[in-house]
């Protein structure tokens, strides 16, 4: 018979530690592979990748990379269409970079890689951007005011 808690495990829970972990050994490997290997894809010369996280499935099978092209190359180009091509560079050569992944890290199988555009460069530009609107400004001003008065009392 199944302990109720069990049941319950489901979408809510998130990573386990050995997935957390996983993915950060794969993380640091892939940037040391990225900053040393030269590879062949046309859309990735002379291009440098941010890799903030890798996302582990349970089984340690597959991995997504949320990665974030860096200013290289962008220069007097639509920022969007180089980095969806930079995107899809990375995932034509993912079984280079699995095999290279693979004779660096000390796992039992070496994880599918699937290469993403990180957003959360973006909605952090974003929200400083709303940050130094006057008005938000103006309310913060307020709230300051009030935290420093009830400091004083």
């Amino acid at each position: 018979m199944k302990r109720q808690s069990d049941t319950k495990k489901g979408a809510l829970a998130g990573p386990s530690q050995r997935q957390l972990r996983a993915g950060e050994l794969i993380r640091h490997a892939l940037v040391e592979i990225l900053r040393e290997e030269e590879l062949q894809d046309e859309a990735l010369q002379n291009i440098s990748v941010t890799v903030s996280e890798v996302r582990m499935s349970p089984d340690l099978k597959h991995a997504i990379c949320f990665v974030e092209p860096l200013g290289a190359g962008l220069a007097g180009q639509d920022a969007a269409k180089n980095t969806g091509e930079i995107i899809k560079g990375l995932n034509r050569v993912s079984k280079f970079l699995r095999g290279r992944l693979g004779r660096s890290i000390d796992m039992k199988f070496t994880p599918d890689l699937k290469f993403i555009h990180d957003e959360s460069f973006g909605t952090a530009a974003y929200m400083d951007q709303l940050f130094l609107d006057p008005r938000v400004q103006q309310d913060t001003r307020r709230l300051s005011d009030v935290v420093d008065d009830e400091d004083e009392a």
